[in-house]
């Protein structure tokens, strides 16, 4: 890999987990001039992976917001999307909806025993269980990352989606995920999905918190 395509998908990183930002806002997290990262934009923008807006300030010049485009999406992983809608296909159409529902809940299932495992060694704290959650979430493509907010809560959140043409075929996959978050951190925990890419956000992301005994969900 070039240092050209090395910086290139520096500012593709950038874009894809943090949202549309300015050339400048993209250098300073980079360590580079802003000249350096425009000049990256505008070739990305001639090969039809981000575009721009400009946006009116109060006070001086227009700012321009990049931003991806659909054709960015060939640089993250998608795990053999087309395979994968194939699959769905093929065992709604054996097995019917009855069929589709076993195969989500053993694949949670299997999930669920791994995620358990790694956990183990993470402590009661749901601070510590949730950083191992999005270390695993990562691991797997999802670009996940947490922190705690300002009123206690963590939030996850999975800047990609590495089933999603998958997920867009069957929603049940996304409803499988967040049972998975609920049943690995365990009864006391509260969760949110409060960011969608399937409704249009650029994420995926939870707020969780302690629960009293009986208010989980």
């Amino acid at each position: 890999m070039t240092d050209e395509v090395k910086a290139e998908e520096g500012v593709l990183y950038q874009l894809k987990t943090r949202g549309p930002q300015t050339a400048a806002q993209v250098a300073k997290r980079l360590g580079v001039t802003p000249m350096a990262v425009r000049q990256h934009l505008y070739r990305l923008a001639d090969a039809g992976e981000v575009a721009f807006t400009d946006e009116r300030r109060k006070v001086g010049r227009p700012a321009r917001i990049w931003r991806l485009t659909e054709a960015a999406t060939s640089r993250f992983p998608n795990s053999h999307g087309d395979l994968t809608i194939e699959i769905i296909s093929a065992v709604r159409s054996a097995f019917g909806e009855a069929g589709m529902e076993r195969l989500l809940a053993e694949r949670t299932r299997r999930q669920l025993d791994d995620y358990r495992k790694r956990l183990r060694g993470a402590g009661k704290s749901l601070a510590a269980r949730v950083q191992v959650l999005a270390a695993i979430r990562r691991e797997q493509g999802y670009m996940a990352e947490c922190w705690k907010t300002l009123d206690g809560a963590m939030l996850l959140a999975e800047n990609h989606c590495p089933i999603c043409a998958a997920a867009a075929t069957c929603q049940g996959l996304c409803r499988e995920e967040l049972n998975l978050f609920r049943e690995v951190l365990g009864p006391r925990t509260r969760i949110e999905r409060i960011d969608h890419i399937l409704t249009g956000a650029r994420r995926c992301a939870y707020r969780i918190e302690s629960a009293p005994a009986g208010k989980s969900g």
